[in-house]
C-alpha cells in the first residue's frame, strides 16, 4: 500500500487555500493515476490539521512516518511547520511535497534530497509582483511583514528585487500571524509616504489588511499604492470586486487559463462545496499525481529511487505542462502575472 498523508491547516488563516481543498486535490489525483499509470495499485491518503504549529506538524509527521508506514506528505502549507517536517523527513526518509509553504530555504539552506517545493517560493512572488510595480515607476517601498519564516523570507526577497530594479525600500513593520487589528501597522506604513505598501503575508492576514487599508483609504490614492505579494483565488473571494480590484499578484495556476484548466476545475468544484481550485490545491493535486506516477514508474516505494524517478520524468498534467523538477527540489514552471478585474 503507498500511503500519502496531506498535512495542513483546516481551520486558520490558510485553510481556504489549503485545508479541505487540498484533501479534495490528493484525491482527485489518486483518482485519475489508478485510471492510467498507477492500474492495480492500493492507495491511501491520510490528513490531519497542523494548526500552524511545528511541533504539532513535526510530531503528527513522525507519527505517520513511524505508526502508519506514510510514504509521502503533501502541502505543509505554512514555512515554520514546512521546516519542520523537511528536517524530520530527511532524517526518517520519505517523499515531503510543498504546496503551501513559500520561504525559498526549502531549496536553499535547508535543502533535501527528498524534498520537492512544487507552486510557489517567495522568489517567485517577488519576481511577478515587486519587479512588475517597480518597473512601472512605483520605486519607493514599504513592507507590512507577518512575523515568522515566511514573512521575513517574502519582505527580503521582494526587498532585493525591488532594488534590483532601482526602487528604494523606505522600511517595514512586523505583526502578529492570524492578526485582527491592522490599523497601526497600516497607519505607520502610510507615514512612511512610500509609493507602495507591500504586504509580505498570506491568507486571512491578507484579506483583513487589505479590508481594513480600504476602510480607512489607505494605499488607495495615486500617490500610494497597496500590494498584496502573495494572493489566492480564495482571497479574491473572500475580499470581493469591490475591495480587490486592481490588485496585481503572481499566481502559478488559474483555473480559467486554457481547457484543461477548466475541465479540472469542473470536477474540482463538484466536490469542493462549489469553491474553484487555489494554485496551492492545484499543486497539491500535481504533486501528489507525479509522486504517483513516479512510483509506479520506478516499481518502488523507496524514497531514494522515487526522488531519483520524480526527477527524471517531466510533469505534465492538468495543472503543470512539461514542467521539470531541479536538483534542489524546485519545480520550475510558468508562473502567470495578473491583475483583479473591476466589478
Amino acid at each position: 500500500v503507498v500511503k500519502v498523508g496531506i498535512l495542513t491547516d483546516m481551520s486558520g488563516p490558510y485553510s481556504a487555500m489549503g485545508g479541505r481543498g487540498s484533501v479534495v486535490a490528493s484525491q482527485m489525483a489518486v483518482e485519475d493515476c489508478l485510471k492510467a499509470e498507477c492500474k492495480g495499485m492500493k492507495i491511501e491518503i491520510l490528513s490531519a490539521d497542523h494548526l500552524n504549529k511545528a511541533d504539532i506538524a513535526a510530531s503528527k509527521a513522525r507519527e505517520w512516518i513511524d505508526r502508519d508506514k506514510v510514504d509521502a506528505i503533501a502541502d505543509l502549507t505554512n514555512s515554520s511547520v514546512a521546516l519542520s517536517v523537511q528536517k524530520l523527513m530527511k532524517e526518517k526518509g520519505g517523499i515531503a511535497m510543498f504546496s503551501g509553504p513559500a520561504t525559498t530555504r526549502l531549496t536553499n539552506e535547508d535543502c533535501s534530497p527528498n524534498g520537492f517545493h512544487w507552486m510557489f517560493d517567495t522568489y517567485s512572488q517577488a519576481a511577478g509582483t515587486a519587479a512588475a510595480l517597480t518597473k512601472l515607476g512605483q520605486k519607493s517601498w514599504y513592507f507590512v511583514t507577518v512575523d515568522y519564516a515566511f514573512g521575513h523570507s517574502l519582505e527580503k526577497d521582494a526587498s532585493e528585487v525591488v532594488k534590483h530594479n532601482g526602487g528604494t525600500v523606505l522600511g517595514a513593520v512586523r505583526h502578529p500571524l492570524n492578526a485582527s487589528d491592522f490599523s497601526s501597522f497600516l497607519v505607520q506604513a502610510q507615514g512612511s509616504k512610500a509609493q507602495v505598501i507591500g504586504l509580505a503575508n498570506g491568507g486571512a492576514d491578507t484579506v483583513s489588511a487589505i479590508k481594513q487599508a480600504r476602510e480607512f483609504r489607505i494605499g488607495s490614492g495615486k500617490d500610494q499604492r497597496l500590494a498584496a505579494l502573495l494572493v489566492f483565488l480564495s482571497d479574491v473571494h473572500a475580499l470581493g470586486l469591490e475591495t480587490a480590484q486592481g490588485l496585481v499578484y503572481a499566481d502559478g495556476f488559474y483555473w480559467d487559463y486554457d481547457d484543461r484548466s477548466r475541465a479540472f476545475a469542473k470536477r474540482f468544484e463538484a466536490l469542493n462545496k462549489g469553491a474553484k481550485p487555489t494554485m496551492v490545491q492545484a499543486g497539491v493535486y500535481s504533486s501528489v499525481y507525479h509522486y504517483l506516477k513516479s512510483v509506479a514508474a520506478a516499481k518502488s516505494d523507496d524514497s531514494k529511487i522515487v526522488a531519483q524517478k520524480m526527477r527524471e520524468l517531466p510533469i505534465k498534467d492538468f495543472v503543470m505542462n512539461n514542467a521539470s523538477i531541479r536538483p534542489d527540489g524546485r519545480v520550475i514552471h510558468d508562473m502567470y502575472l495578473v491583475q483583479v478585474k473591476t466589478p
